[in-house]
């Protein structure tokens, strides 16, 4: 029988054609010196676009559960102060927030640890990469907030009070009750989160961090080949993004079985 449009069972035709282009560019990488000059340049900045993709989406991750706890907290202060930092970073746009922290924030973060009289910071000795991190974390959070959020509040209550009942403590309720059912309903939207990281990471070429996005613009500045060099730009990203997409999306199968 033919799977209906739409499920698992579709054959991955848009994943022949990503897979056919991305063949097209590496024949090119091999074949054209240009290519295999803008692949080379590009290839660089890969790992620091990996470093600032994981490294804020795990902090994002640990604070947005954090502020998921707070929003659902007992006490009405917590709440609203929760409220008020979400909807404030929901509603600023990303690349503006990075140019507050970095020139913003840091330094006045730097003029309170040196008037307490700490040992002295220079603004320089943060580099414009954690600025950039920091930012992201902070954007990230307030969204991944609400989706731990629903998640927490899916698991069936009658459930939290059987754990009660056993005599489990609230942390092991969370640990062993609350967080395993939730984590199949945070996932998709979790990982959709994840691969959004991954694009929204090229902002941080405003910043001049040398990722993929900002070795780009350099090189197509200096061969004036912008159209080959920015197809390479985009094809990382792709091989990026999809890679994780497919990784995602076998996760869940294996959840749901």
């Amino acid at each position: 029988m033919t799977p209906a449009p739409g499920r698992d069972g579709d054959f991955p035709l848009w994943l022949v054609v990503l897979a056919g282009a991305g063949l097209w560019a590496l024949g090119l990488a091999l074949a054209s010196d240009i290519h295999s000059q803008i692949l080379a340049t590009l290839w660089k900045g890969a790992g620091i676009t990996l470093l600032v993709t994981v490294t804020a989406f795990a902090g994002a991750s640990a604070l947005g559960l954090a502020l998921a706890m707070g929003s659902l907290s007992r006490h009405w202060l917590i709440r609203q102060a929760v409220r008020l930092y979400i909807e404030v970073m929901r509603g600023i746009p990303i690349i503006v927030l990075l140019l507050y922290v970095a020139f913003v924030g840091v330094p006045l973060l730097v003029e309170g640890w040196n008037a307490l009289g700490l040992p002295e910071l220079r603004t320089r000795d943060v580099p414009l990469l954690w600025r950039a991190v920091i930012a992201l974390i902070l954007a990230y959070a307030s969204f991944l907030a609400e989706v731990f959020r629903a998640g927490i509040q899916s698991v069936d209550p009658g459930q939290i009070e059987a754990a009660k009942a056993l005599g489990l403590s609230g942390a092991q309720r969370f640990r062993l009750i609350v967080l395993p059912q939730a984590f199949r309903t945070i996932l998709p939207p979790w990982g959709n989160d994840f691969v959004a990281m991954v694009k929204d990471s090229s902002l941080v070429s405003v910043l001049g961090v040398t990722d993929v996005t900002q070795l780009g613009k350099v090189a197509a500045a200096g061969n004036f080949r912008y159209f080959e060099t920015y197809n390479m730009v985009a094809l990382i990203y792709l091989g990026l993004t999809i890679t994780l997409s497919l990784a995602l999306r076998r996760l869940e199968r294996h959840l749901r079985r």
